[in-house]
Protein backbone atom coordinates (compact mmCIF):
# COMPACT_ATOMS: atom_id res chain seq x y z
CA UNK A 1 0.00 0.00 0.00
CA UNK A 2 1.36 3.17 -0.54
CA UNK A 3 -0.05 6.05 1.32
CA UNK A 4 -0.47 10.03 -0.01
CA UNK A 5 -1.33 13.42 1.95
CA UNK A 6 -1.60 16.42 0.46
CA UNK A 7 -3.35 19.85 3.31
CA UNK A 8 -6.52 19.07 0.80
CA UNK A 9 -7.56 17.70 -2.94
CA UNK A 10 -4.68 19.39 -4.34
CA UNK A 11 -2.40 15.76 -4.18
CA UNK A 12 -4.80 14.17 -6.70
CA UNK A 13 -2.76 15.52 -9.28
CA UNK A 14 -0.20 12.82 -7.98
CA UNK A 15 -2.89 10.29 -7.13
CA UNK A 16 -3.43 10.60 -11.14
CA UNK A 17 0.22 10.40 -12.43
CA UNK A 18 0.41 7.37 -10.36
CA UNK A 19 -2.48 5.91 -11.32
CA UNK A 20 -1.55 6.46 -15.15
CA UNK A 21 1.79 4.75 -14.46
CA UNK A 22 1.29 2.07 -12.38
CA UNK A 23 -2.83 1.40 -12.11
CA UNK A 24 -1.70 -1.92 -10.45
CA UNK A 25 -0.52 -0.58 -7.09
CA UNK A 26 -2.92 -0.08 -4.13
CA UNK A 27 -2.98 3.32 -2.56
CA UNK A 28 -4.44 4.98 0.32
CA UNK A 29 -4.78 9.24 -0.10
CA UNK A 30 -5.54 11.44 3.03
CA UNK A 31 -6.18 15.27 2.34
CA UNK A 32 -5.95 17.15 5.26
CA UNK A 33 -8.86 19.39 4.28
CA UNK A 34 -10.11 20.35 8.10
CA UNK A 35 -7.15 22.08 7.92
CA UNK A 36 -5.95 23.56 4.90
CA UNK A 37 -4.05 25.35 3.08
CA UNK A 38 -1.01 24.56 4.81
CA UNK A 39 0.62 27.62 2.50
CA UNK A 40 -0.20 30.07 5.22
CA UNK A 41 0.69 28.72 8.37
CA UNK A 42 3.98 28.44 10.51
CA UNK A 43 6.66 25.79 9.82
CA UNK A 44 6.27 24.26 13.58
CA UNK A 45 2.55 23.74 12.86
CA UNK A 46 2.86 21.92 9.27
CA UNK A 47 5.68 19.62 10.62
CA UNK A 48 2.84 18.68 13.37
CA UNK A 49 0.35 17.94 10.53
CA UNK A 50 2.74 15.91 8.91
CA UNK A 51 3.23 14.10 11.66
CA UNK A 52 -0.35 13.37 11.88
CA UNK A 53 -0.89 12.29 8.62
CA UNK A 54 1.83 10.02 7.87
CA UNK A 55 1.16 8.30 11.22
CA UNK A 56 -2.63 7.88 10.09
CA UNK A 57 -1.28 7.00 6.66
CA UNK A 58 1.13 3.75 7.98
CA UNK A 59 -1.92 2.90 10.58
CA UNK A 60 -3.72 2.05 7.09
CA UNK A 61 -0.94 -0.41 6.12
CA UNK A 62 0.99 2.21 4.34
CA UNK A 63 4.79 0.82 3.88
CA UNK A 64 5.84 3.86 1.76
CA UNK A 65 4.69 7.55 2.00
CA UNK A 66 4.33 10.23 -0.86
CA UNK A 67 4.24 13.59 0.55
CA UNK A 68 2.34 15.20 -2.48
CA UNK A 69 2.29 19.00 -0.96
CA UNK A 70 4.99 21.11 -1.96
CA UNK A 71 4.93 23.33 1.62
CA UNK A 72 4.76 20.01 3.14
CA UNK A 73 7.90 18.51 1.43
CA UNK A 74 9.99 21.97 1.92
CA UNK A 75 9.29 22.09 5.24
CA UNK A 76 8.72 18.45 6.93
CA UNK A 77 10.26 15.63 4.84
CA UNK A 78 13.77 15.47 6.69
CA UNK A 79 11.53 15.00 10.11
CA UNK A 80 9.54 12.91 9.00
CA UNK A 81 12.06 10.40 7.62
CA UNK A 82 13.91 10.68 11.13
CA UNK A 83 10.38 9.57 13.01
CA UNK A 84 9.63 7.24 10.77
CA UNK A 85 13.36 5.76 10.23
CA UNK A 86 11.99 2.71 7.87
CA UNK A 87 9.57 3.87 5.56
CA UNK A 88 10.57 5.33 2.33
CA UNK A 89 9.16 8.54 1.51
CA UNK A 90 9.08 10.66 -0.97
CA UNK A 91 8.38 14.12 -1.71
CA UNK A 92 7.88 16.79 -4.61
CA UNK A 93 10.83 19.28 -4.32
CA UNK A 94 13.81 17.52 -5.08
CA UNK A 95 12.31 15.33 -8.14
CA UNK A 96 11.38 19.14 -9.47
CA UNK A 97 14.47 20.68 -8.73
CA UNK A 98 16.34 17.76 -10.56
CA UNK A 99 13.89 18.14 -13.73
CA UNK A 100 14.09 21.80 -14.10
CA UNK A 101 18.14 21.74 -14.11
CA UNK A 102 17.68 19.09 -16.70
CA UNK A 103 15.42 20.87 -18.65
CA UNK A 104 16.99 24.37 -18.11
CA UNK A 105 19.59 25.78 -20.92
CA UNK A 106 20.16 29.29 -19.66
CA UNK A 107 20.20 28.31 -15.95
CA UNK A 108 17.21 30.72 -15.43
CA UNK A 109 14.48 28.58 -13.34
CA UNK A 110 11.21 30.27 -11.90
CA UNK A 111 9.18 28.91 -9.32
CA UNK A 112 6.19 29.32 -8.10
CA UNK A 113 3.98 27.97 -5.37
CA UNK A 114 2.17 28.76 -1.44
CA UNK A 115 3.81 32.04 0.40
CA UNK A 116 5.20 29.05 2.80
CA UNK A 117 7.28 27.04 -0.29
CA UNK A 118 8.47 30.05 -1.55
CA UNK A 119 8.95 31.63 2.11
CA UNK A 120 11.11 28.38 2.81
CA UNK A 121 14.02 29.15 0.30
CA UNK A 122 14.13 25.39 -0.13
CA UNK A 123 14.25 25.04 -3.81
CA UNK A 124 16.41 27.99 -4.65
CA UNK A 125 18.84 26.01 -1.74
CA UNK A 126 18.79 22.86 -3.78
CA UNK A 127 18.91 24.34 -6.94
CA UNK A 128 22.15 26.62 -5.96
CA UNK A 129 23.50 23.54 -4.46
CA UNK A 130 23.55 21.52 -7.82
CA UNK A 131 24.77 24.41 -9.53
CA UNK A 132 25.60 27.49 -7.79
CA UNK A 133 25.17 29.11 -11.22
CA UNK A 134 21.77 28.45 -11.61
CA UNK A 135 19.53 31.84 -11.18
CA UNK A 136 16.89 31.44 -9.10
CA UNK A 137 13.33 33.86 -9.41
CA UNK A 138 10.55 32.99 -7.32
CA UNK A 139 6.95 34.31 -6.90
CA UNK A 140 3.71 33.44 -4.99
CA UNK A 141 0.77 32.34 -6.02
CA UNK A 142 -1.21 31.98 -3.52
CA UNK A 143 -4.86 33.06 -5.17
CA UNK A 144 -4.31 30.35 -7.95
CA UNK A 145 -5.09 27.65 -5.71
CA UNK A 146 -8.61 28.76 -4.70
CA UNK A 147 -9.55 29.81 -7.82
CA UNK A 148 -8.39 25.69 -8.94
CA UNK A 149 -10.44 24.65 -6.12
CA UNK A 150 -13.85 26.88 -7.50
CA UNK A 151 -13.50 25.40 -10.82
CA UNK A 152 -12.51 28.56 -12.32
CA UNK A 153 -10.03 27.20 -14.71
CA UNK A 154 -11.75 28.18 -17.53
CA UNK A 155 -12.56 32.07 -16.59
CA UNK A 156 -10.87 34.77 -18.16
CA UNK A 157 -10.17 36.00 -14.84
CA UNK A 158 -8.10 33.07 -13.99
CA UNK A 159 -5.86 33.64 -16.89
CA UNK A 160 -5.31 37.53 -15.99
CA UNK A 161 -4.32 36.26 -12.58
CA UNK A 162 -1.89 33.83 -13.83
CA UNK A 163 -0.84 36.85 -15.99
CA UNK A 164 -0.08 39.04 -13.19
CA UNK A 165 1.72 36.35 -11.05
CA UNK A 166 4.07 35.04 -13.77
CA UNK A 167 4.85 38.03 -15.47
CA UNK A 168 7.86 38.93 -13.66
CA UNK A 169 9.39 35.59 -14.55
CA UNK A 170 8.33 36.11 -17.82
CA UNK A 171 10.82 39.68 -18.31
CA UNK A 172 13.59 37.58 -16.70
CA UNK A 173 13.36 35.43 -19.72
CA UNK A 174 13.30 31.78 -17.76
CA UNK A 175 13.31 29.23 -19.67
CA UNK A 176 12.42 26.40 -16.99
CA UNK A 177 9.09 27.11 -14.63
CA UNK A 178 8.34 25.22 -11.51
CA UNK A 179 5.04 24.77 -10.53
CA UNK A 180 5.75 24.72 -7.09
CA UNK A 181 2.40 23.44 -5.82
CA UNK A 182 0.10 20.03 -6.89
CA UNK A 183 -2.82 22.65 -7.87
CA UNK A 184 -0.96 24.26 -10.70
CA UNK A 185 -0.55 21.57 -13.05
CA UNK A 186 -4.60 21.87 -13.33
CA UNK A 187 -3.65 25.34 -14.58
CA UNK A 188 -0.45 24.34 -16.88
CA UNK A 189 -2.37 25.17 -20.79
CA UNK A 190 -3.11 29.00 -19.30
CA UNK A 191 0.42 28.78 -17.44
CA UNK A 192 1.91 27.98 -20.86
CA UNK A 193 0.30 30.27 -22.97
CA UNK A 194 1.31 33.12 -20.37
CA UNK A 195 4.83 31.87 -20.10
CA UNK A 196 5.27 31.64 -23.87
CA UNK A 197 7.01 29.34 -26.23
CA UNK A 198 10.48 28.54 -25.09
CA UNK A 199 9.53 27.68 -21.12
CA UNK A 200 9.88 23.96 -19.71
CA UNK A 201 6.55 23.88 -17.26
CA UNK A 202 7.88 21.13 -14.23
CA UNK A 203 5.45 19.35 -13.15
CA UNK A 204 5.91 18.26 -9.15
CA UNK A 205 3.11 15.49 -9.37
CA UNK A 206 4.76 13.85 -12.81
CA UNK A 207 8.87 14.19 -11.28
CA UNK A 208 8.16 12.79 -8.26
CA UNK A 209 5.73 9.97 -9.43
CA UNK A 210 8.85 9.26 -12.27
CA UNK A 211 11.49 9.11 -9.45
CA UNK A 212 9.11 6.56 -7.40
CA UNK A 213 8.66 4.32 -10.80
CA UNK A 214 12.64 4.34 -10.74
CA UNK A 215 13.36 3.25 -7.17
CA UNK A 216 10.73 0.56 -7.86
CA UNK A 217 13.13 -0.57 -10.90
CA UNK A 218 16.13 -0.39 -8.88
CA UNK A 219 14.59 -2.09 -5.72
CA UNK A 220 12.99 -5.76 -6.69
CA UNK A 221 12.12 -6.08 -2.54
CA UNK A 222 10.30 -2.55 -2.10
CA UNK A 223 8.09 -3.19 -5.14
CA UNK A 224 7.91 -6.93 -3.78
CA UNK A 225 6.07 -5.22 -0.73
CA UNK A 226 3.57 -3.21 -2.06
CA UNK A 227 -0.23 -4.50 -2.76
CA UNK A 228 -0.77 -4.99 -6.48
CA UNK A 229 -4.50 -5.36 -6.34
CA UNK A 230 -4.98 -1.96 -7.64
CA UNK A 231 -7.33 -0.72 -4.90
CA UNK A 232 -7.54 3.05 -3.94
CA UNK A 233 -8.81 4.41 -0.66
CA UNK A 234 -9.55 8.24 -0.26
CA UNK A 235 -10.37 9.74 3.22
CA UNK A 236 -10.32 13.56 4.12
CA UNK A 237 -10.37 14.57 7.91
CA UNK A 238 -13.09 16.87 6.65
CA UNK A 239 -15.19 15.44 4.42
CA UNK A 240 -17.64 17.27 1.84
CA UNK A 241 -19.69 17.70 -1.21
CA UNK A 242 -16.87 19.90 -3.37
CA UNK A 243 -13.91 17.47 -2.55
CA UNK A 244 -15.73 14.22 -3.84
CA UNK A 245 -16.97 16.42 -6.97
CA UNK A 246 -13.48 18.45 -7.90
CA UNK A 247 -11.54 14.67 -7.38
CA UNK A 248 -14.24 12.57 -9.29
CA UNK A 249 -13.58 15.39 -12.49
CA UNK A 250 -10.45 15.47 -12.06
CA UNK A 251 -9.40 11.97 -11.86
CA UNK A 252 -12.17 10.96 -14.29
CA UNK A 253 -14.37 8.57 -12.38
CA UNK A 254 -16.60 8.85 -9.05
CA UNK A 255 -14.57 8.19 -5.62
CA UNK A 256 -15.84 7.70 -2.34
CA UNK A 257 -14.43 9.68 0.16
CA UNK A 258 -14.63 8.50 4.01
CA UNK A 259 -13.84 10.46 6.87
CA UNK A 260 -10.20 10.43 8.97
CA UNK A 261 -9.93 11.35 12.71
CA UNK A 262 -6.34 12.40 13.30
CA UNK A 263 -4.97 14.64 15.92
CA UNK A 264 -6.04 18.28 15.79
Amino acid sequence: MIGIFYSGIGGLTEVRALRAARPDLSFVYLGDTARAPYGTKSPETIRRYAEDCADFLVSKGAKAVIIACNTASSLASGHLRARHPELPIFEVVGPAVRAALAASGTKRIGLIGTRATVGSGLYEKLLKAADPSVEVVARHAQLLIALVEEGWVDAPETASVVGKYVAPLREVSVDALILGCTHFPILKAKIAEAMGEGVALIDSAEAVVAEFRATLEADAAFEASLDRGGSASYFVTDPTPAFSAIGSAWLGAPIEVSKADIAS
